[in-house]
Protein backbone atom coordinates (compact mmCIF):
# COMPACT_ATOMS: atom_id res chain seq x y z
CA UNK A 1 0.00 0.00 0.00
CA UNK A 2 1.45 3.74 -1.26
CA UNK A 3 1.73 5.79 1.81
CA UNK A 4 0.58 9.13 1.34
CA UNK A 5 2.28 12.30 3.16
CA UNK A 6 0.17 15.59 4.10
CA UNK A 7 2.67 19.08 4.83
CA UNK A 8 2.70 22.47 4.75
CA UNK A 9 5.37 23.90 3.24
CA UNK A 10 7.25 27.31 1.64
CA UNK A 11 8.51 26.75 -2.18
CA UNK A 12 11.46 28.17 -2.16
CA UNK A 13 13.02 27.09 -5.64
CA UNK A 14 11.86 25.28 -8.25
CA UNK A 15 13.19 23.61 -11.85
CA UNK A 16 11.31 22.66 -14.75
CA UNK A 17 12.38 18.97 -16.21
CA UNK A 18 11.48 17.17 -19.32
CA UNK A 19 8.51 18.27 -21.49
CA UNK A 20 5.95 19.51 -18.77
CA UNK A 21 7.31 18.28 -15.70
CA UNK A 22 8.70 20.53 -12.87
CA UNK A 23 10.44 19.77 -9.12
CA UNK A 24 9.86 21.86 -6.10
CA UNK A 25 12.42 22.27 -3.58
CA UNK A 26 10.00 22.88 -0.45
CA UNK A 27 10.97 23.65 3.31
CA UNK A 28 8.13 22.00 5.46
CA UNK A 29 6.89 22.42 8.87
CA UNK A 30 7.07 18.26 8.97
CA UNK A 31 9.95 17.14 7.52
CA UNK A 32 12.47 20.04 6.64
CA UNK A 33 13.41 20.55 3.10
CA UNK A 34 11.84 17.93 0.84
CA UNK A 35 12.71 18.24 -3.27
CA UNK A 36 9.23 16.77 -4.60
CA UNK A 37 8.68 15.66 -8.24
CA UNK A 38 5.40 16.96 -10.13
CA UNK A 39 4.34 15.25 -13.00
CA UNK A 40 2.91 17.55 -16.29
CA UNK A 41 2.05 19.82 -14.07
CA UNK A 42 3.65 23.18 -16.75
CA UNK A 43 0.60 21.72 -18.71
CA UNK A 44 -2.70 23.74 -18.92
CA UNK A 45 -5.16 21.09 -17.97
CA UNK A 46 -3.04 20.10 -14.35
CA UNK A 47 -5.43 20.58 -11.88
CA UNK A 48 -2.07 21.13 -9.16
CA UNK A 49 -1.04 24.08 -11.04
CA UNK A 50 -2.98 26.55 -8.90
CA UNK A 51 -2.38 25.13 -5.88
CA UNK A 52 2.17 25.46 -5.85
CA UNK A 53 4.48 27.54 -7.03
CA UNK A 54 7.59 29.28 -6.42
CA UNK A 55 7.61 31.52 -3.02
CA UNK A 56 3.92 30.08 -2.17
CA UNK A 57 2.86 28.57 1.37
CA UNK A 58 1.00 25.53 -0.18
CA UNK A 59 -0.58 22.58 1.88
CA UNK A 60 0.80 19.92 -0.06
CA UNK A 61 0.15 15.77 -0.33
CA UNK A 62 2.72 13.69 -1.93
CA UNK A 63 3.79 10.11 -1.97
CA UNK A 64 7.15 8.63 -1.40
CA UNK A 65 8.38 6.15 -3.94
CA UNK A 66 11.64 4.54 -3.81
CA UNK A 67 13.86 7.40 -5.49
CA UNK A 68 11.87 10.25 -5.46
CA UNK A 69 8.46 11.87 -3.81
CA UNK A 70 5.82 12.56 -6.18
CA UNK A 71 3.54 15.34 -5.43
CA UNK A 72 -0.37 14.34 -5.34
CA UNK A 73 -2.14 17.76 -4.06
CA UNK A 74 -1.46 20.96 -3.40
CA UNK A 75 -4.05 23.72 -1.97
CA UNK A 76 -2.42 27.59 -1.91
CA UNK A 77 -2.31 28.69 1.61
CA UNK A 78 -0.34 32.04 0.81
CA UNK A 79 1.06 33.08 -2.14
CA UNK A 80 2.74 36.34 -1.09
CA UNK A 81 1.07 38.02 -4.19
CA UNK A 82 3.08 41.17 -3.40
CA UNK A 83 6.26 39.74 -3.76
CA UNK A 84 5.23 38.46 -7.48
CA UNK A 85 4.51 41.93 -8.18
CA UNK A 86 7.60 43.81 -7.40
CA UNK A 87 10.99 43.23 -9.24
CA UNK A 88 13.21 44.30 -5.60
CA UNK A 89 10.98 42.10 -3.51
CA UNK A 90 11.31 39.07 -5.88
CA UNK A 91 15.15 39.72 -5.87
CA UNK A 92 15.11 39.33 -2.10
CA UNK A 93 12.73 36.37 -2.17
CA UNK A 94 15.17 34.83 -4.63
CA UNK A 95 18.18 35.91 -2.51
CA UNK A 96 16.26 33.95 0.51
CA UNK A 97 16.23 30.73 -1.62
CA UNK A 98 19.49 30.80 -2.73
CA UNK A 99 20.24 30.55 1.49
CA UNK A 100 17.78 27.74 1.93
CA UNK A 101 19.00 25.82 -0.97
CA UNK A 102 22.66 26.61 -0.35
CA UNK A 103 22.42 25.20 3.49
CA UNK A 104 19.37 23.36 3.86
CA UNK A 105 20.56 19.61 2.16
CA UNK A 106 19.00 16.90 3.99
CA UNK A 107 15.26 16.35 5.10
CA UNK A 108 15.04 16.84 8.81
CA UNK A 109 12.66 18.98 10.47
CA UNK A 110 13.74 22.37 11.95
CA UNK A 111 10.46 24.77 13.23
CA UNK A 112 12.25 27.42 14.12
CA UNK A 113 13.80 27.87 10.31
CA UNK A 114 10.08 27.38 9.37
CA UNK A 115 8.98 29.76 11.27
CA UNK A 116 11.50 32.28 10.82
CA UNK A 117 10.96 31.92 6.50
CA UNK A 118 7.29 32.87 7.61
CA UNK A 119 8.07 35.78 9.24
CA UNK A 120 10.51 36.63 6.43
CA UNK A 121 7.84 36.32 3.56
CA UNK A 122 5.03 38.22 5.89
CA UNK A 123 7.41 40.75 6.20
CA UNK A 124 8.22 41.17 2.95
CA UNK A 125 5.16 40.86 1.26
CA UNK A 126 4.01 43.90 3.49
CA UNK A 127 6.57 45.86 3.45
CA UNK A 128 5.77 49.25 1.87
CA UNK A 129 8.06 51.40 -0.36
CA UNK A 130 9.02 55.26 1.83
CA UNK A 131 9.94 52.72 4.91
CA UNK A 132 12.07 54.72 7.81
CA UNK A 133 14.61 52.38 6.52
CA UNK A 134 14.98 54.13 4.11
CA UNK A 135 15.98 51.04 1.70
CA UNK A 136 13.38 50.47 -1.35
CA UNK A 137 15.52 47.36 -2.79
CA UNK A 138 14.60 45.54 0.87
CA UNK A 139 17.77 44.50 1.64
CA UNK A 140 17.45 45.14 5.54
CA UNK A 141 14.68 42.04 5.63
CA UNK A 142 17.19 40.05 3.04
CA UNK A 143 20.16 40.62 6.30
CA UNK A 144 17.45 39.95 8.73
CA UNK A 145 16.88 36.26 7.24
CA UNK A 146 20.35 35.35 6.52
CA UNK A 147 21.79 36.58 10.01
CA UNK A 148 18.82 34.71 12.16
CA UNK A 149 19.46 31.83 9.58
CA UNK A 150 22.68 31.32 10.14
CA UNK A 151 22.77 31.46 14.08
CA UNK A 152 19.68 28.58 13.52
CA UNK A 153 22.20 26.48 11.64
CA UNK A 154 24.96 26.47 14.03
CA UNK A 155 26.90 30.08 12.60
CA UNK A 156 25.86 32.33 15.80
CA UNK A 157 27.54 35.65 15.86
CA UNK A 158 29.30 37.24 18.52
CA UNK A 159 28.37 40.92 18.86
CA UNK A 160 28.45 41.95 22.71
CA UNK A 161 32.45 40.49 23.53
CA UNK A 162 35.38 40.00 21.12
CA UNK A 163 34.96 36.92 19.54
CA UNK A 164 38.62 36.03 20.03
CA UNK A 165 39.67 37.06 23.30
CA UNK A 166 36.18 37.92 24.95
CA UNK A 167 37.42 41.14 26.28
CA UNK A 168 34.29 44.21 26.29
CA UNK A 169 35.12 45.63 23.11
CA UNK A 170 35.92 49.23 22.57
CA UNK A 171 33.36 51.05 19.94
CA UNK A 172 36.21 52.97 17.99
CA UNK A 173 38.34 50.30 17.21
CA UNK A 174 36.56 46.94 15.95
CA UNK A 175 36.51 44.53 13.13
CA UNK A 176 34.09 41.39 12.00
CA UNK A 177 36.54 38.48 11.77
CA UNK A 178 34.37 36.00 9.71
CA UNK A 179 37.00 33.34 11.02
CA UNK A 180 36.58 33.69 14.40
CA UNK A 181 32.61 34.16 13.60
CA UNK A 182 31.84 37.80 15.20
CA UNK A 183 33.05 40.97 15.85
CA UNK A 184 36.77 41.14 17.72
CA UNK A 185 38.86 44.19 18.86
CA UNK A 186 41.81 45.85 17.71
CA UNK A 187 44.35 43.29 18.98
CA UNK A 188 43.09 40.28 18.16
CA UNK A 189 42.32 41.71 14.27
CA UNK A 190 46.61 41.08 14.02
CA UNK A 191 45.81 37.65 14.74
CA UNK A 192 43.08 36.64 12.60
CA UNK A 193 42.41 36.24 8.63
CA UNK A 194 39.56 37.17 6.82
CA UNK A 195 39.02 40.74 9.16
CA UNK A 196 37.18 43.95 8.11
CA UNK A 197 37.29 47.16 9.91
CA UNK A 198 33.72 48.03 10.65
CA UNK A 199 32.04 50.69 13.03
CA UNK A 200 29.76 50.89 16.00
CA UNK A 201 26.49 51.52 13.56
CA UNK A 202 27.72 47.82 12.21
CA UNK A 203 27.68 46.27 15.97
CA UNK A 204 24.26 48.11 16.95
CA UNK A 205 22.54 46.42 13.83
CA UNK A 206 23.59 42.93 14.45
CA UNK A 207 22.54 43.17 17.62
CA UNK A 208 18.96 44.27 16.69
CA UNK A 209 18.73 41.81 13.95
CA UNK A 210 20.14 38.85 16.47
CA UNK A 211 17.63 39.66 18.80
CA UNK A 212 15.12 39.83 16.17
CA UNK A 213 13.27 43.14 17.03
CA UNK A 214 12.04 43.99 14.09
CA UNK A 215 9.93 47.21 15.61
CA UNK A 216 13.06 48.59 16.80
CA UNK A 217 14.81 47.49 13.51
CA UNK A 218 12.31 49.02 11.20
CA UNK A 219 12.27 52.39 12.77
CA UNK A 220 16.46 52.57 12.55
CA UNK A 221 17.73 55.27 10.03
CA UNK A 222 21.47 54.01 8.85
CA UNK A 223 23.56 56.25 6.85
CA UNK A 224 24.99 55.17 3.49
CA UNK A 225 28.35 54.22 4.33
CA UNK A 226 27.33 52.21 7.11
CA UNK A 227 24.52 50.50 4.91
CA UNK A 228 27.36 49.79 2.37
CA UNK A 229 29.39 48.50 5.45
CA UNK A 230 26.54 45.90 6.10
CA UNK A 231 26.15 44.95 2.71
CA UNK A 232 30.15 43.97 2.64
CA UNK A 233 30.26 42.29 5.91
CA UNK A 234 27.32 40.01 5.50
CA UNK A 235 28.57 39.38 1.80
CA UNK A 236 31.90 38.39 3.48
CA UNK A 237 30.81 36.16 6.20
CA UNK A 238 27.85 34.20 3.61
CA UNK A 239 30.74 33.39 1.07
CA UNK A 240 32.79 32.42 4.43
CA UNK A 241 30.34 30.24 6.06
CA UNK A 242 29.34 28.54 2.65
CA UNK A 243 32.78 27.63 1.94
CA UNK A 244 33.17 26.41 4.75
CA UNK A 245 29.73 24.75 4.95
CA UNK A 246 30.39 23.04 1.92
CA UNK A 247 33.87 22.00 2.21
CA UNK A 248 32.35 20.05 5.53
CA UNK A 249 29.95 18.32 3.59
CA UNK A 250 32.36 17.24 1.53
CA UNK A 251 33.82 15.87 4.18
CA UNK A 252 30.60 13.95 5.70
CA UNK A 253 30.03 12.59 1.86
CA UNK A 254 33.97 10.97 1.49
CA UNK A 255 33.41 9.35 4.80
Amino acid sequence: MTLKHKTRGFVFKKNDINESDRVFSVFTDNFGRIDIFAKAIRKITSKLRNGIDIFFLSEIEFIQGKNKKTLTDAITIEKFSNIARDLEKLKTANQIGEILDNFIKGQEKDEEIFNLINETFIKLNNFQLGHPLGLSNFQFLYYYFLWNALSLLGYHSEVYLCASCHEKLIPYDIYFSSEEGGVICKKCSSKNKFVQKINSDIVKILRIILSKDWQILSKLKVEPFSQKLLEEVSGNYYSYILSSHSFKNILRVEA
